[in-house]
């Protein structure tokens, strides 16, 4: 999927999406170090894909709580995550995974599912935006607290499990957006 020329922003004002990625990231309404390098970011390619590594490990660890019932958009998700992260896989192919990651949340009403899912479609849109990284940690965690589990055990998981390249990154900005979790 491209991007069209022009974004449509909240004052009717119409953007180039430079100007508009601009001023998203001039309000830090996201950490610029979880922006690629290429986009005027400090994000290697390699840490993106450390990030992208350890989404997928943080939502595997979890799939157990689903006891194989795992539908097949989610597997879906999660092997175009794995594609994408060894480059066979575009972000477009990504973006449509996390989307139809999304939709199984939406379709379910056992909290662990949708919780589990929210982690997948988070941990293959890291594909796209890295810091949604956090969202597959945050999620998975979310999903152990739905299925009375010790969060504070998945937690020091997760951080074990982080490459050292990318974990101040992560722990600094997990503890900020794990606030509206609810943990």
């Amino acid at each position: 999927m491209k991007f069209r020329k022009k974004k449509f922003f909240e004052n009717k004002i119409y953007l180039s999406y430079k100007t508009w990625y601009k001023i998203i990231i001039g309000n830090k309404l996201r950490d610029k170090r979880f922006v690629r390098d290429h986009r005027e970011g400090s994000l290697k390619l390699e840490q993106h894909h450390q990030l992208m590594r350890w989404a997928i490990q943080c939502t595997e660890h979890v799939l157990p709580l689903l006891k194989d019932n795992i539908d097949d958009r989610l597997a879906n998700a999660l092997t175009i995550a794995k594609a994408w992260e060894k480059g066979k896989a575009s972000v477009g192919d990504a973006r449509k995974a996390s989307i139809e990651a999304h939709t199984v949340a939406r379709e379910t009403i056992n909290p662990i599912m949708v919780a589990i899912a929210r982690a997948i479609g988070h941990a293959v849109a890291t594909a796209h935006m890295a810091d949604h990284s956090l969202g597959a940690a945050l999620y998975a965690l979310k999903a152990v607290k739905n299925a009375a589990k010790s969060v504070q055990a998945e937690r020091e998981w997760q951080n074990e499990h982080l490459h050292p390249d990318i974990a101040e990154l992560v722990l600094t900005n997990r503890d900020v957006k794990e606030k509206s979790f609810k943990l």
